[in-house]
Formats: structure tokens, sequence, C-alpha cells
């Protein structure tokens, strides 16, 4: 795993310091070089032994290992996703190089997910989806979209789904909620009150909460048995979102395998599901 892919995965769980030396490693990696630890330091007003000690969480020996490390990702250029040279037909079609830009931000968004949401935590998040009684679905505004198309498809594999919308309908919902069920609660930014409030009712009467929300510190996640982080990371406004989008939908799309890879039962249920909605169709 290249160390500045770890480096932008880690990024929000920094102290302000150490976001100040990520970012200048992210913005100069290719000139690292010609820095030494004092100079860095120097570079960003900072002591020598903050920079040691940010090499070390990472965890290198020391600066010197990092930059090292950090100078081979820049030459085999998988280190920032900005040194990837457009094909050839990018450079005669404005189209085709927006969208393998696009395409390769996305795909660095998702490995940075992958990297902070280990295979054992989703793993867990799987089986205990599987095990629940029910499952309790909810994200407001656009968050909605992740969590009605995710409610579909646990449906469609014969899960009890119970999908909400609205804040208020979900704190109704709730109160037929049974030992065993799971609660998902899809937040980006985690900040919703109303969220928090059902997060924690729902944690303190019967079952698990599962968040999904961005990879930073927020209300939200304080309420969660186990979370579900998503990094996506763009100084454009409008790109951004984009990726978080597609990060978050490749997460849930993992799981999603997971549940019908482990269940030859739950396999039929969706073929069967499937076959009844052409059957539909067709009519």
């Amino acid at each position: 795993m290249s160390p500045l892919l770890k480096i932008r995965a880690e990024r929000d769980r920094m102290s302000a310091i150490e976001r100040r030396i990520a970012d200048f490693l992210l913005d100069n990696a290719h000139l690292l070089r010609d820095y030494s630890s004092q100079q860095l330091a120097n570079a960003l007003g900072i002591s020598q032994s903050s920079v040691v000690k940010f090499s070390q969480k990472l965890g290198f020996k020391g600066y010197p290992d990092l930059k090292y490390s950090i100078g081979e990702a820049v030459a085999r250029g998988n280190g920032n996703g900005e040194d990837h040279a457009p094909t050839a037909a990018g450079a005669d079609d404005p189209h085709t190089a927006l969208a393998e830009d696009l395409w390769h931000l996305k795909a660095l968004a998702e490995a940075e997910t992958r990297l902070i949401n280990p295979a054992d935590r989703i793993d867990a998040i799987a089986a205990t989806i599987e095990r629940a009684g029910k499952v309790y679905i909810i994200g407001l505004g656009e968050d909605g979209i992740p969590a009605r198309a995710f409610a579909t498809r646990l449906s469609m594999l014969g899960i009890v789904t119970v999908h909400y919308v609205d804040a208020m309908l979900m704190q109704a919902g709730i109160s037929s909620a049974a030992a065993g069920d799971v609660l998902l609660v899809f937040s980006e930014h985690g900040r919703q009150p109303a969220l928090c409030q059902i997060g924690r009712r729902f944690r303190e009467r019967v079952g698990q909460v599962i968040t999904v929300t961005r990879h930073t510190p927020n209300p939200l996640r304080a309420h969660a048995d186990t979370a579900l982080v998503v990094s996506a990371h763009d100084e454009r406004r409008h790109i951004e979102p984009l990726l978080y989008q597609s990060a978050l939908q490749h997460l849930l799309d993992l799981i999603f395998v997971l549940l019908c890879d482990a269940s030859d039962h739950r396999r039929r249920q969706l073929d069967h599901n499937l076959e009844r909605m052409q059957d539909l169709l067709d009519s």
C-alpha cells in the first residue's frame, strides 16, 4: 500500500500538526528527497520531533524510511494520484481525459476506503445483518438514496428490512424492534441530531447500531456499535460528493456479495425474486 495513500486515508483522524505534515507530503511528494526532517520541520514551523513521531505513527522507523518509501511510490507512479499520464486518446478527446481522471479518483477513494475498513469488520457486519431478525435502515436527504438501494437489495435476499426516509416515522418504527435487530444509519457527515437520538435509543433498547459516514469524527459514530467509514477527498466541491458516493457504493456492494456467497438459501431467494419481478415486467 502506497504511503501517500495511507496518509490520505488517515488524514481525517490526525491532529492539526499532523495534518499540516500530511498535506505538505501529499502536495510535495516529488520534492521530498531534498528535505531532511529538520528542513521539513523548519518549512512547517514545527519541531523536528513532530516529524519523527508522524513517521513512526504511520508505521515507519523514522522519517528517512518514510521519505524513501514515498520516493519509491512516486517513481512507480502510484503515489498521490496526480502523476498518472493521460492516454493517447485522452490527449485528443477531452471527454475521455475527464472520464479517465474521474475513474482514477474514484479508484483512489475506493482504495482508501478499503484500507480503513478492515476485512474482519466487513465480515462481522455482514454476519450481523445475516443473523438479524429485522434490519432497520434510515438515511435523510441524499443519504436516503444509498439507504433505499441497500434496503431493496437486502429485501431481495429475503432479509426482513424496515426502511424509513423520515426520522419521526423511524422513531415510531423502532418501538417494535426486538433483541437481535439491527439499525443501519446512513449519514455522510453524521451531524443530524435526530439520527443521533434514534441511534442512541435503538442501542439502549434492543440491538446493534451500524453507522455509515465519512471517515471523520462525528456525533453519530459515538452511538455506533460498528462504523462503516468512507474516505473521499477532493478540493473541488462538485467532485468530492461523487467520490464519496462511488466509494460508498463499492463498500455496500462488497457486503451484498458476502451475504450472497455466505448462503445458498439467500441466493435462491434472490433468484426467485428476480424471476418474479421479470414476470411482472413481461405481463
